[in-house]
């Protein structure tokens, strides 16, 4: 990968954190977008620091149509832009019947909407320099149709798994490479925010769990290689080859005691 500018929404914590270090420590510049400014500026300030490297930030929310074309329109006017990392997302829990049918229309704004959106508007630049990356953050639940209370979250992985594969396919040979990247149990605050009260940690075996830097590598290391579906670890490649049983399903289900999600 070329040093460029690096685009990542969802940039404050977790994973989104963990590409801005790594990208930072290679000599990318950053554009970092997130909702909350506090934690933009706070994380913005070391990259520049400790790396030297042009740090931006931009301030919206890409479950509404303003915050998408804020960045949107950042995209557009990045003549060096090397990566796109669609980070964004949340996930809730619970029986889609009974759930906030507002926060599933921003599940699927958030995950497919804005990654669709924003993947548009990189491209033509990418494909005119012919050189370039996207990563989609999808999830190992894209691999898990059978399982339960999760349904819209699970739906919009499964979209981007396929949306980055056939996207992969059209653009070979175009210098442009697509990645949907497919963590498991990742130790971020994902688990920490409302809906998930009732998660324990202690719920997931610690095998299972993997920190966002070897996410992050791993992601970076299958880019390089043109690996368009990433699923980081050995013990999440199982569970992503063999997930789409519905026996094997219900065995996870028993082990994460159901009230959570991966």
């Amino acid at each position: 990968m070329g040093i460029g500018t690096t685009v990542i929404n969802g940039a404050t914590s977790g994973i989104g954190a963990e590409f801005a270090w790594q990208l930072a420590a290679r000599g990318c510049d950053l554009v970092l977008t997130d909702r909350r400014r506090e934690k933009l500026d706070a994380l913005a300030a070391e990259p520049q620091k400790t790396h030297a490297v042009a740090v931006e930030v931009i301030t919206g929310d890409l479950a509404q149509p303003e915050g998408v074309e804020a960045v949107e329109k950042r995209i557009a006017a990045t003549p060096d832009l090397a990566i796109l990392i669609n980070n964004a997302g949340f996930g809730v829990v619970g029986k889609f019947a009974s759930a906030d049918l507002q926060k599933q229309i921003d599940m699927i704004q958030v995950h497919v909407t804005a990654s669709v959106r924003l993947t548009h508007a990189a491209l033509p630049g990418m494909l005119t320099r012919k050189q370039g990356a996207i990563v989609n953050l999808s999830s190992l639940s894209a691999f898990l149709p059978h399982s339960a209370g999760s349904v819209t979250y699970t739906a919009t992985k499964t979209y981007l798994n396929v949306f980055s594969e056939t996207l992969h396919e059209e653009l070979r040979g175009s210098g442009v490479r697509i990645q949907a990247l497919c963590p498991g149990m990742t130790y971020t605050e994902f688990h920490g925010r409302p809906g998930f009260e009732h998660f324990k940690r202690s719920s997931i075996p610690a095998f299972a769990w993997m920190t966002a830097e070897q996410v992050v590598t791993a992601s970076l290391r299958a880019l390089a290689g043109d690996q368009v579906i990433c699923v980081p670890g050995f013990v999440n490649c199982l569970v992503a080859t063999f997930g789409g049983s519905a026996l094997v399903a219900w065995m996870i289900n028993c082990v994460v005691a159901r009230p959570s999600r991966i």
